[in-house]
């Protein structure tokens, strides 16, 4: 059976855009995530930690190990702004 080279070059190109396009949003991912990988399966835990940690550096992947939260941090919470009878 003979092998039909001129397929192949399709085949090459398709190859290589599909592993293009999936570095590039690897890629792109990775960098909305401060060099971290993607999260997924992000329960009330996760989501909690997510707020705080936008709320201490500015970015939901940033942490920040410092014990003292920044000026202004006691009053961003969300309690802050509801009503108590």
């Amino acid at each position: 059976m003979p092998v039909p080279w001129e397929a192949l070059i399709p085949f090459g190109l398709l190859t290589a855009m599909f592993g293009a396009a999936g570095t590039l949003l690897n890629v792109s991912t990775r960098a909305q995530n401060q060099g971290k990988p993607a999260r997924y399966n992000i329960d009330n835990w996760d989501d909690m930690m997510m707020r705080r940690d936008k709320q201490l550096t500015g970015h939901k992947r940033g942490q920040s190990d410092n014990p003292i939260a920044p000026a202004g941090f006691e009053t961003s919470s969300v309690w802050f702004t509801e009503r108590t009878s």
